[in-house]
């Protein structure tokens, strides 16, 4: 790129001898380079960064980064980073990339992180902090250690007649639509194959539902019938209108038809993310 700028004007700099030399991109001043910067996606940026200081330095503007921020980034730095005032003392380079690290609230259960990509907030809420039938009840859930939940551990139910997981949550999402997730698998972490304690879930659907704050409600049905394999069951998508205002979200799965028993279900925990 920097000889193709030294054809282009055709001009060159002086050195210690007297002489003139190329011009090389390092002589374009910090703001130009970084006005080009600002047009790129962060994850981009991030990359040219590492490749000099030259780049490092123009990639540390605020005015490149704020525009990626959401509009509530201020909340959400006073609520997320580390200290009372970090939207105040830090660069906005620096809420932007501590915004993109996971953060642990409400006693380790629920996670929230921005998305590099898009600005948006996802969010993940442990099967801990949800209302589950029968959970300390042994004879029909086991807790179960696993490195396949960023909880490190997930709910296994053995058998039961009347499904009903239920939760919640308040959060400050930044305006955009959403979609909310229940994370699931039939059978055991360490099982990939088809177990015969798998049963009662091609009987009946699972309902799954949330609601929000506003009245807004979405429903959705889903028979379980792929064992061995976490998947994300769709609920529904939301829209949040107003950033700067919490966004309270209840849901729920259920399969509460008595007339069979269900069992072998893996349940880590719900997820809501940007809809793509």
């Amino acid at each position: 790129m920097g000889s193709w700028f030294s054809r282009a004007t055709g001009d060159k700099s002086p050195t210690r001898d007297g002489e003139r030399r190329p011009l090389v991109l390092s002589d374009l001043p910090e703001s130009c380079l970084a006005m080009v910067l600002a047009f790129l996606d962060p994850p981009d940026i991030c990359n040219l960064a590492r490749t000099s200081r030259f780049f490092h330095r123009a990639s540390s503007s605020d005015f490149i980064w704020e525009p990626k921020l959401p509009e509530n980034y201020r909340i959400l730095a006073e609520k997320l980073l580390s200290y009372k005032g970090s939207n105040e003392c830090l660069g906005k380079k620096d809420i932007y990339a501590g915004l993109c690290c996971p953060v642990r609230f409400s006693g380790g259960r629920k996670e929230v992180w921005m998305d590099k990509e898009g600005g948006g907030i996802c969010m993940l809420v442990s099967w801990k902090g949800m209302k589950i039938t029968g959970i300390d009840d042994r004879r029909y859930w086991s807790h179960i250690p696993t490195l396949q939940s960023r909880f490190q551990a997930i709910a296994y139910l053995h058998q039961i007649w009347w499904l009903e997981v239920e939760g919640d949550l308040e959060f400050e999402f930044p305006a955009g639509r959403y979609s909310l997730y229940f994370r699931l698998k039939l059978g055991r972490p360490s099982e990939s194959t088809t177990s015969q304690r798998i049963h009662g879930w091609n009987i009946k659907p699972v309902r799954f539902q949330y609601w929000l704050s506003n009245g807004e409600h979405g429903t959705s049905d889903h028979f379980l019938n792929v064992n061995g394999k976490w998947l994300r069951y769709h609920v529904g998508d939301f829209v949040v209108q107003d950033s700067y205002t919490p966004t309270k979200i209840n849901f729920s799965m259920t399969q509460i038809d008595c007339t069979h028993q269900k069992a072998g279900l893996a349940l880590d925990s719900v997820f809501i993310c940007p809809k793509q």
